[in-house]
């Protein structure tokens, strides 16, 4: 279409849907990694790269079902810290489990991600901000293998800017610990 005329002096009125975003889907769905629970996210659209991510997650022992627009993920089972060639060749987003798999398991060993058709996009900027974090990385045999007892917060500066590298960190903040229960100065528990 090369342009598109509109006439105004009406009314507009009606309902549009508007279709979830994969773009926020696959790191929302990746980030169940870190809470071992059910989870049930609604308006997802059914996608490849949507696909190829529940497909990563079943591998690591996700239990995950869909219905329509809907996907129920039970992170509980998940008990493997390694995301294998086969699956995250198909799409680079799937690096996105190496944070949550390492913050999770002390340990991750995913594969490099392959190539991406609107050009190269390295992952170099997700590793330097998990080895800021405290991750010890090494690259093997076409994988990257990190470990860390635990990752910290930390000042990281990219050099351009990185939406899923941004998203890929920011999973992996340390969580404040929680008194889930005191005394009162009367000795009530609240």
């Amino acid at each position: 279409m090369d342009k598109l005329i509109i006439k105004g002096g009406k009314k507009l009125s009606g309902e549009v849907t508007v279709s979830g975003s994969k773009n926020a889907s696959l790191p929302v769905f990746v980030s169940t990694i870190l809470a071992p629970a059910k989870h049930e996210f609604s308006n997802v659209p059914f996608l490849r790269d949507i696909n190829t991510t529940i497909k990563v997650m079943e591998q690591l022992g996700a239990k995950i079902e869909g219905n329509g627009n809907v996907v129920r993920i039970d992170t509980r089972g998940i008990d493997k810290h390694e995301a294998t060639y086969e699956l995250v060749k198909t799409m680079r987003a799937s690096v996105l489990v190496l944070g949550p798999l390492l913050s999770r398991f002390g340990i991750a060993r995913v594969s490099l991600p392959g190539g991406c058709a609107i050009g190269a996009r390295p992952i170099n900027l997700h590793l330097k901000g998990l080895a800021a974090m405290g991750a010890d990385i090494t690259l093997s045999h076409g994988y990257v293998e990190a470990k860390a007892k635990q990752l910290k917060g930390a000042r990281i500066n990219f050099d351009v800017s990185t939406v899923g590298g941004t998203e890929h960190l920011m999973m992996q903040l340390p969580q404040p610990k929680v008194k889930r229960s005191w005394k009162t100065p009367q000795g009530n528990r609240k």
